[in-house]
Formats: structure tokens, sequence, C-alpha cells
């Protein structure tokens, strides 16, 4: 087995052991993984100056269907996280967006997030973690280049997913 190779192999085994851990898929403050995703998406949104989401706008941006997208917002709705409103200009459509409450729980979910990250930079150190970022943001960078070359047409407004 040539070096290349095994260097290789080692890295995919590093990669490997994330989805065994699956600390993607811990539910946070009691919600699951989806569902935090959505709310994250509805707040990149209202960032962004738009007066609220189309549930079409949402399931583009989180690369899922309508169906599926509604569900979660039923469930989210709910849960008094989002409300949902008529749009003005179309009246067919309908607007989501972030209660007072779902406001707080994205902050305190994101806090949650930075500080599991606070630890990962004490335990590696800071020049460590910074190199480390770097090395996921070059492997992130080949890895949808690669898949965008490789295997689909581009797609106009991809980088604007959640």
């Amino acid at each position: 087995m040539t070096t290349e190779t095994e260097t290789a192999q080692r890295l995919l085994q590093a990669f490997m052991q994330f989805k065994r851990v699956e600390w993607h898929r811990r539910s946070v403050l009691g919600y699951k993984p989806s569902e935090m995703k959505l709310l994250f998406c509805i707040l990149r949104g209202e960032k962004t100056g738009s007066p609220a989401l189309k549930v079409s706008e949402i399931s583009q941006l989180l690369q899922v269907t309508p169906p599926t997208v509604t569900q979660l917002i039923k469930e989210l709705e709910a849960s008094g996280l989002v409300e949902r409103s008529m749009d003005p200009s179309d009246r067919r459509s309908v607007r989501i967006r972030l209660t007072q409450k779902g406001s707080t729980v994205t902050k305190q979910a994101r806090n949650e997030f930075v500080n599991s990250f606070h630890g990962l930079v004490e335990y590696l150190g800071e020049a460590e973690s910074r190199q480390l970022a770097d090395l996921l943001t070059q492997a992130f960078r080949y890895f949808t280049t690669k898949e965008a070359t490789e295997n689909r047409p581009s797609v106009q407004g991809e980088d604007e997913r959640c």
C-alpha cells in the first residue's frame, strides 16, 4: 500500500468517526435537528431583510420537499416557535416567521453550538483549532467543487442553502 493510499484511508476513517458519534443528530433544547435547521433557516432569511420566507423558499434552501417543510412548520407552530401570515402581495401564499419564543430558542441553540466548539478549542488549543478550521474549509471546497463538476450541472443560488 502506498503512502498516498494509507493517508486517504486515514482521512476516510477520521471522517467516518463523526458519523459514529452522531453529534449532528442530537436534539438541542428538546428540539429535533430538522426543526433546529428550519429555525436557523428562517432566522437567516430574516437577517437578509426578507419580510418572511415562503414554504417554497425554505424548501429550496433546505433542499427538501415542500410537504416536509410544511410538516415541520406545523410542529414548530404548535410549539409556538413560528407563525404563518398571508403574503400581502399574493394572498395564496403564506410567509413563515419566528415568534419571540422561536427567536429565543434559536439564540439559545446557537449559544449551545458555540459553547461546544469552545470546548474543542480548549482541547486542541488556539493554533491547532485555527489549522483544523482551515483544513476543514479546504476539504469542504474540494468536495463541493468535485461534486459540482462530476455529478451535476451548477445550480443558480446554490451557495444560499441554509
